[in-house]
């Protein structure tokens, strides 16, 4: 102990180290020079909770996360810097167009690519970029000629991707929908939308969209595979029975396809033929991201290969921390997609930018077996999102006391006892409430009878679905009269238009 540290002692005082942005930043900066993206990725992310609006910090995550592979989640990183924090930063095209241009993107690569030259012809980076573009177009006129900026497709396609993953299903189709009205041939976005439509509960719609593309577009794997998931979901054995024994036969070449129909069979159950083609691509160097290694590990554990199985799980951390807890040993059925002891997913929502996601997984904490752990974690007590009531909901967890989001946890409880275990389908029903509760609380509206505002919630979301029920039903359902229900339903209407 050197005689300074005794000093301090001795006059009673401690000195507080608070590490800054600058400080994980520089510590990021280390680990990436020693090729250590891991964790150059890890401090980086904490660099940039410290300091979110630093735009150096998010290009060089950005970077971390392109050596990883991670190329969608670096672009987003590049988007966001040229979108919010710093226009002006030129390099962010030429990481996107060698990002693109990984991805098979080409058109957008070029446009990033001439772009980057059109603001900074004599740039660090304009040797590079006219050797991509080189590259891109073969040394073909008539290539560029055809090339034509596919940017807003490319932004538009990852934001609808996030909100399906995040299960806010009706920003999703809004956004899908400009999609496949801008590029009608876009089969990608229509089998999005396919999705979109059927967690909703739209499922007429969404075979309707599916069965549109196979007419159109003859064989088209993923709305094949969307089909058997559809089937799957609603319990239609017999139909899933006959897609798998027709998907069986497919041999496709591209590995997007065989990760798609891989991913397909590890989702309803048939393990043994999605292990084959995850493995094929595992064997063959494939570039997965966060779910491929998930499925793969997940189908290995079920056949048994339960070694090969961790040992890809830790690529899934790697990937994706937050998944912890969710390893297939530990959750025995994968195809309800229940949230309420997945502490990784419930994370997952509250880091969401839309507030009754994050309402949702306040919720889910209370009927998680992990609550005392959640509830206490850092992880909720550092979160940047949470607005005035969220702040609320966690104080009336923690403590009990009353108040409105009290009453909101009431009726979340009330669809509880009546759809439990809570899966992707059911959890556009609480999507549903926390949406109205969030213009209730705007509103200032009290709620004094919870079982009316949750048969009229529950009414018009299967209204919303397309499915029959009556108001009698749901009125006895809930004990209260067809008079009342129908008063609740039109104003549920009204908050939600």
């Amino acid at each position: 102990m050197g005689k300074n540290a005794k000093a301090r002692i001795d006059m009673g005082k401690i000195l507080s180290f608070v590490p800054t942005g600058e400080y994980y930043f520089t510590k990021g900066l280390k680990a990436f020079h020693r090729r250590d993206f891991i964790k150059a990725k890890k401090y980086l992310g904490r660099a940039i909770q410290l300091e979110p609006d630093e735009p150096m910090i998010t290009c060089q995550l950005a970077i971390v996360s392109t050596e990883l592979g991670e190329f969608e989640n670096s672009n987003r990183l590049l988007h966001h810097i040229l979108d919010e924090l710093d226009k002006e930063m030129v390099e962010c095209h030429y990481f996107l167009a060698n990002n693109y241009a990984h991805m098979g993107f080409f058109k957008d690569a070029f446009h990033h690519a001439k772009h980057y030259l059109q603001l900074d012809p004599n740039g660090d980076f304009a040797e590079e970029i006219e050797d991509l573009i080189d590259l891109i177009t073969f040394e073909s006129e008539e290539f560029e000629d055809e090339l034509y900026p596919q940017d807003d497709l490319i932004l538009k396609q990852e934001k609808a991707r996030g909100l399906l993953e995040t299960g806010y299903f009706p920003k999703a189709i809004e956004l899908l929908k400009e999609v496949v009205k801008e590029y009608p041939e876009y089969w990608s976005a229509y089998n999005n939308l396919a999705l979109a439509y059927f967690y909703l509960g739209k499922t007429e719609k969404a075979e309707t969209i599916l069965a549109d593309v196979l007419e159109r577009n003859p064989g088209n794997l993923n709305a094949l595979c969307n089909r058997l998931i559809f089937a799957h979901y609603q319990g239609q054995t017999k139909s899933v029975d006959q897609l798998v024994e027709s998907l069986k036969k497919i041999q496709p070449l591209l590995s997007e396809h065989q990760f798609k129909l891989g991913t397909s069979f590890a989702l309803v159950g048939e393990y043994e033929l999605a292990y084959v083609w995850l493995k094929k691509l595992y064997k063959y160097g494939f570039d997965g991201d966060g779910p491929f290694y998930y499925w793969l590990s997940c189908s290995a554990y079920f056949i048994g290969y339960e070694n090969f199985a961790k040992t890809i799980w830790k690529k899934v951390l790697d990937i994706n921390p937050e998944k912890d807890g969710l390893e297939p040993w530990k959750v025995k059925d994968l195809s309800t997609n229940g949230f309420e002891d997945h502490s990784g997913a419930i994370f997952q929502k509250l880091e969401s930018d839309y507030i009754e996601e994050r309402l949702f997984a306040l919720f889910l904490i209370t009927v998680s077996s992990k609550k005392d752990e959640i509830i206490t974690s850092k992880r909720i007590n550092q979160n940047q999102k949470f607005t005035t009531l969220e702040k609320e909901y966690i104080s009336q967890i923690r403590t009990g006391m009353p108040s409105i989001t009290a009453d909101a946890q009431e009726v979340a409880e009330l669809f509880y006892e009546q759809h439990q275990p809570i899966g992707m389908i059911e959890a556009g029903l609480y999507l549903m409430w926390f949406s109205v509760f969030v213009e209730v609380s705007k509103a200032n509206i009290q709620l004094k009878n919870k079982h009316a505002w949750a048969g009229a919630v529950e009414y018009v979301w299967h209204k919303l679905r397309s499915e029959k029920v009556s108001q009698q039903k749901l009125a006895e359902r809930y004990g209260i009269s067809t008079a009342t229900l129908s008063k609740y339903v039109k104003l549920v209407n009204d908050l939600l238009n």
